[in-house]
């Protein structure tokens, strides 16, 4: 009895930190971090990859959105340690160089943002879409898009800017006879 009452009043240790591979935009790294370390934190503190925004942190916004292994998560609500050795795109990985990957680019050109704090994540959320082949119209732009919130309310640029990546020329898709 005494044991088990000894045991009882010891000091909980939290649990000590674990070493992650991450292979993010296309580099391999190391970190040591604490378990409970979002893979949001991860990115914009210990990798200093600050495009990926801290929205919420509830999964609601999609200001965190990133691409692992091809498909959009929101890097809030997902431990590093869970995306140990799994390739990672965040918004500066998607550029090749200084040529601006084409959803980037659409976005300039579409005047797709106004403050731009939603940005990274909406053009990660739209790359992830695009791969996903499911959108077919502009409402389903729309609806499978509705993860990613836009404070500013640059949504009808923000569909334009991924139907010319889409389909060619914004509004094209759902002119087509």
């Amino acid at each position: 009895m005494a044991d088990s009452s000894a045991a009882a009043t010891a000091p909980l240790q939290p649990p000590s930190k674990m070493t992650v591979t991450l292979h993010v935009n296309g580099v391999e790294r190391r970190l040591t971090i604490a378990p409970w370390t979002t893979l949001l934190d991860a990115l914009r503190l210990y990798l200093d990859l600050t495009g990926t925004k801290k929205g919420c942190d509830h999964g609601q916004c999609g200001a965190c959105t990133v691409l692992v292994e091809g498909r959009r998560i929101n890097s809030c609500l997902t431990l590093a340690v869970m995306k140990d050795g799994a390739q990672i795109t965040t918004v500066e990985g998607l550029a090749q160089g200084h040529t601006l990957h084409p959803l980037q680019q659409a976005f300039i050109d579409h005047d797709a943002f106004q403050c731009g704090y939603c940005t990274p994540g909406q053009i990660c959320s739209a790359v992830g879409l695009i791969a996903e082949g499911r959108a077919r119209t502009a409402d389903d732009i729309r609806e499978l898009m509705s993860g990613n919130i836009c404070r500013c309310g640059a949504y009808t640029n923000i569909v334009a800017a991924i139907e010319e990546v889409m389909f060619g020329k914004a509004g094209q898709s759902e002119r087509a006879p």
